[in-house]
């Protein structure tokens, strides 16, 4: 017989692999009873935080299942009620609500952290009979009203950070009342829905392969009405069938030691899917992920208001990754170039749009990420009043480290610089990449989903909706997959039933193996070949799908067959021209061309610093930082609030783009008899440029010229301006 000793290395892995199947088991049985007791509550969600509950939606005149809470702030955390309040607004995909305050590095914990006021927007597991998408927008609206009415003295309108599909709800609701809403955050949220590029964005072409929205109508008949979020979770776990069949179970079966809590707390959210009314799920489907009518301009309200994106007078950022399969870059960011086809379409509708890309995070790592909290989220909650001042334009946002040497790191509030970089439109049609003979092929199959819907609902609906009834509806979620596997291993499987004893044993017994062991190095290497064969498969079935939708909604037959035969613009690519917003417009070009030589010489200094940036095409929070100081400085009696200061800016901002010429020509009618402010606000205009890393020779050019003209009336000051 061969011995322990004998057998060395084997025994040793074979004792570990053993105890780490063992343990294995029971954390699987822990996460179904976590599961269970996690879907038992009356509005289960995954946050970290305590919450008091502000407005119930099912009390609003359309009732729906969302609500509004109050975050509680921790033991420690201070909050300033002058600081703008931030609501974060959760996906309702499949998935539960709390991702966005699952962790205390969180939207939700790094807003608190930095004084802000927080709330946010969740919803219970069963929708309300009847609700729509339009009542949910409504019941948003309602709520950013009240958090907007709790926080009078607030320098500026509620922050909105809305996560993945909560991003359109969210601008949908902003674009039916712009009035309301501050900043609006969209982090990894589809707005364009066929763009994509090939052979990387597979989901883009599920519905058109599936034959168009019929599906959903068909499971919404045998639901008795109700659509399933388990099967939106499949479609996301479809994505990547080597973590969802391999790498998440052998993650956990690896590290089991340390892994099981983690894996636990993400399970809990992921395996607790909600419901949507089928009409909710209807409406999604035809309107958005088959008919792309959100940036079109082609959705409108019941009572006939068109839902148009340009209507967003507050600034739009954007956090997208290419590292999402569910949210590309392209489907993040299609939306700016369906509505504006010149840079200068973007500052007349008065819009101000920030994007920023990160290079590898996955989609759920946008929300849940400690490191993405730790530098993306944090600076965008400590520079959210920088964004807010912003003149209209295209932006991208920066974030890096503050190198050694770098000028006055003081006045940056943490380890990152955050700066805002000009873009144009064409730096974002290289990310959307957009092939218009593939949004032919999306339209085709837009008309193919119509037909096919129209064909089940006249022949197929009405026996569909006889035969189903509440019991069978009822049985068939329990039985789906996504839910029976966390059934499966808890405690309700009478063959558990002596895991969590025998897992006990094992604990005190517990041998790991030696991380050099060769056999452990074995089962590494397994594992990767299992991962590798999996995403082969992957692949293999993506490129089939999209040559399948490709060949299909390509073929000229069937592009007559629907009427597309003679179409070479995809109908309702663009947005339409808007008259009465071209009219008016032109009304507000006309007011500021009388507002030239209006101001003092406040208004001069900003005139002459966004002069001297659009040499740059950059502004950082060191400049922001110095621009508050001497906002704060000035006296009470005399300071301008945010919301003033703000458009003081804009308007300056305004004027010189409207005519730069003329503009700046006129700073010396700004500053007459006032030789004192004029010196101030020169000294000012010094030290707000002098907080960056340095001018360029244009914008040294543009800086020498503001200062003979402000040397009129104010001897100019001997201070230096570093070279780039």
């Amino acid at each position: 017989m061969f011995g322990a000793q004998t057998l060395g290395p084997a025994y040793e892995y074979w004792l570990d692999a053993w105890q780490r199947s063992i343990l294995t088991l029971d954390v699987l049985r822990q996460r179904g009873e976590a599961v269970a007791a996690h879907r038992a509550q009356a509005v289960p969600h995954v946050l970290t935080f305590e919450v008091e509950l502000v407005m119930d939606g099912r009390s609003l005149g359309r009732p729906v299942n969302y609500g509004l809470v109050r975050v509680i702030p921790p033991a420690g955390v201070a909050i300033d009620p002058t600081k703008v309040p931030i609501v974060v607004v959760d996906p309702r995909a499949g998935h539960g609500p709390g991702i966005g305050g699952m962790k205390q590095e969180s939207e939700i914990g790094l807003a608190m952290q930095a004084g802000h006021p927080c709330y946010f927007i969740g919803f219970a597991p069963d929708p309300e009979p009847g609700q729509t998408i339009a009542d949910v927008c409504r019941a948003e609206i309602a709520f950013i009203e009240e958090v907007a009415r709790l926080h009078p003295d607030a320098i500026s309108k509620p922050v909105v950070i809305a996560n993945c599909q909560a991003g359109w709800q969210s601008i949908m609701a902003a674009a039916l009342r712009p009035d309301l809403f501050g900043p609006l955050m969209l982090a990894g949220s589809p707005l364009s829905y066929w763009a994509g590029e090939r052979g990387g964005s597979p989901m883009r072409y599920l519905g058109g392969v599936l034959g168009g929205s019929w599906l959903d109508a068909l499971t919404g008949d045998l639901g008795c009405g109700i659509f399933d979020g388990a099967w939106l979770v499949s479609n996301f776990e479809a994505l990547n069938p080597a973590n969802t069949y391999w790498e998440k179970a052998y993650n956990v079966y690896s590290k089991v030691d340390t892994e099981g809590p983690r894996f636990i707390d993400f399970e809990t959210w992921w395996g607790s899917p909600v419901l949507l009314n089928a009409e909710e799920m209807q409406w999604i489907a035809d309107n958005l992920f088959v008919g792309n009518k959100l940036s079109s301009g082609a959705l409108h309200t019941s009572d006939g208001y068109r839902v148009d994106l340009r209507n967003i007078t507050s600034p739009i950022i954007v956090f997208c990754s290419w590292g999402d399969n569910i949210t590309p870059p392209s489907q993040a960011l299609g939306w700016i170039t369906d509505l504006y086809e010149e840079d200068h379409e973007i500052a007349d509708a008065g819009q101000t749009i920030v994007y920023t890309l990160h290079q590898s995070i996955g989609h759920l790592g946008i929300f849940v990420s400690g490191k993405v909290a730790d530098k993306e989220h944090r600076e965008f909650i400590n520079c959210m009043d920088l964004i807010d001042l912003l003149p209209p334009g295209l932006y991208e946002a920066v974030i890096t480290e503050v190198e050694p040497g770098t000028r006055h790191p003081d006045l940056v509030e943490d380890r990152y610089l955050f700066r805002l970089e000009r873009r144009t439109l064409d730096e974002i049609r290289k990310i959307v990449d957009r092939r218009p003979d593939d949004d032919l092929r999306f339209a085709v199959a837009a008309q193919v989903s119509e037909i096919n819907l129209g064909l089940y609902r006249a022949f197929a609906s009405p026996f569909m909706r006889t035969i189903a009834n509440p019991m069978a509806a009822d049985l068939a979620r329990r039985l789906h997959p996504n839910r029976l596997r966390f059934t499966a291993f808890s405690n309700a499987n009478p063959m558990m039933a002596p895991v969590a004893a025998l897992a006990e044993a094992v604990r005190d017994w517990r041998q790991p193996v030696a991380r050099d062991n060769p056999f452990l190095a074995l089962e590494g290497l397994a594992s990767d070949w299992i991962v590798h064969a999996w995403d082969i498969w992957r692949t293999a079935r993506d490129t089939a799908q999209e040559n399948l939708f490709l060949f299909t909604y390509g073929s000229p037959l069937l592009r007559a067959a629907v009427g597309l035969g003679q179409t070479k613009e995809p109908p309702g690519r663009r947005i339409q021209r808007d008259l009465a917003r071209e009219v008016d417009a032109a009304r507000v070009r006309a007011e500021l061309g009388q507002r030239f030589e209006i101001g003092g010489p406040v208004d001069a200094a900003l005139r002459a610093l966004t002069y001297v940036h659009q040499a740059e095409g950059s502004f950082d929070d060191r400049e922001f930082a110095v621009l508050k100081k001497f906002r704060d400085a000035a006296p009470p009696d005399e300071r301008p609030s945010f919301a003033d200061f703000k458009a003081q800016v804009r308007e300056q901002a305004l004027l010189v783009r409207l005519d730069d010429e003329r503009a700046i020509g006129a700073i010396p009618a700004l500053l007459a008899d006032r030789p004192d402010q004029a010196r101030k606000a020169l000294e000012a205009l010094h030290q707000i440029i002098n907080a960056r890393d340095g001018l360029t020779e244009e914008g040294h050019r543009r800086l020498a010229r503001v200062d003979a003209l402000f040397a009129a009336n104010a001897a100019r000051p001997q201070l230096e301006v570093s070279h780039a």
